[in-house]
């Protein structure tokens, strides 16, 4: 049985019950938008993929140990339609599942999420903690130093670009523009100096 794709308000009051921090919400909203932003490119369901973006790590706040497996549950317990579910899972293929990303969707939410944290935590090392000037240069340049954003994988970003055919220059660049976009809800806007 197919069930239809929830709203978007939905999707965010399940997203606030399971993540209460504004740092596990800011990553969350920063993977809707650029998710969004690439469906539009790719004349793709916008609404669908932001949501997927949204969702991703909805279990991962109070069930790390569980990530992906937890949220696989919360979903379905709650009807949400496998489309969206699958989605999620298979955004940590080869991590903690073994969902491997098939659609357009899935490729593009790994690809992604690692490089969207990567992104935020170079912005705020800048002086002026903004995204409004950064290029895919700089993030290339932090990429090499590996204590940098320790936390990301890099590898799975390669992979990621890999699985789409794109160019990881691209693939950044793509990840700025977007997150530029909510450069302020992000607290990425230039800050005065």
């Amino acid at each position: 049985m197919t069930h239809p794709i929830p709203s978007r308000a939905a999707a965010w009051d399940i997203l606030c019950r399971y993540n209460e921090t504004d740092r596990s919400r800011r990553h969350a909203r920063a993977v809707e938008h650029v998710m969004g932003f690439l469906a539009r490119r790719h004349g793709e369901d916008v609404e669908l993929w932001g949501m997927v973006g949204l969702l991703h790590d909805l279990d991962w706040e109070k069930y790390p140990e569980e990530h992906c497996v937890k949220a696989k549950e919360l979903l379905e317990d709650e009807g949400w339609p496998e489309v969206i579910v699958r989605g999620v899972v298979s955004h940590a293929w080869g991590i903690c599942t073994d969902v491997e990303p098939l659609s357009l969707m899935e490729k593009t939410l790994y690809a992604v999420d690692e490089l969207t944290g990567l992104v935020y935590a170079a912005a705020l090392v800048r002086p002026n903690r903004s995204i409004a000037d950064m290029k895919a240069k700089s993030i290339k340049k932090k990429w090499k130093d590996k204590r940098f954003a320790a936390g990301v994988d890099r590898s799975v970003i390669e992979r990621g670009a890999e699985m789409l055919g794109v160019e990881l220059g691209d693939l950044i660049t793509d990840v700025i523009v977007a997150m530029r976009e909510i450069a302020d809800e992000l607290g990425l806007d230039e800050v005065p100096g």
